[in-house]
């Protein structure tokens, strides 16, 4: 029987002020040993294109990815002082994002509603 799709992807785009890439870089390695201990997390990374950052981020299901928001609120708000989101997306099935809506409101993210696939 294949298993129940609860998987969650945070689908994050930073603007870095300019100057200050080694900074955020330098947090990004915080972000992701933080994030490397999380047991809900099922791939972490981050990309750069000149001075803008995609974080790769997939979660076992909206337990894991609200976990994660906690975990590693402090290094957002410090990367948030020189960097700023651009975009943020969440893309999970139904029932997952009901559980994320209340808790992300104030992120406003754009939320993508998984409707066809599979998970191995």
């Amino acid at each position: 029987m294949p298993a129940t799709d609860t998987c969650c992807t945070l689908v994050p785009y930073f603007k870095v002020q300019p100057g200050k890439m080694a900074e955020f870089k330098a947090l990004g390695e915080t972000f992701v040993a933080k994030t490397r201990t999380e047991p809900g997390c099922v791939h972490y990374a981050f990309s750069f294109s000149g001075d803008e950052v995609h974080c790769r981020e997939g979660y076992d299901d909206a337990a894991a990815l609200l976990a994660h928001l906690e975990n590693v609120g402090a290094t957002l708000q410090e990367a948030l002082k020189i960097a700023q989101i651009t975009r943020l997306e969440v893309h999970a099935p139904p029932a997952e994002l009901e559980k994320l809506r209340g808790p992300m409101a104030k992120l406003n993210p754009q939320w993508f509603t998984i409707e066809l696939g599979f998970r191995r």
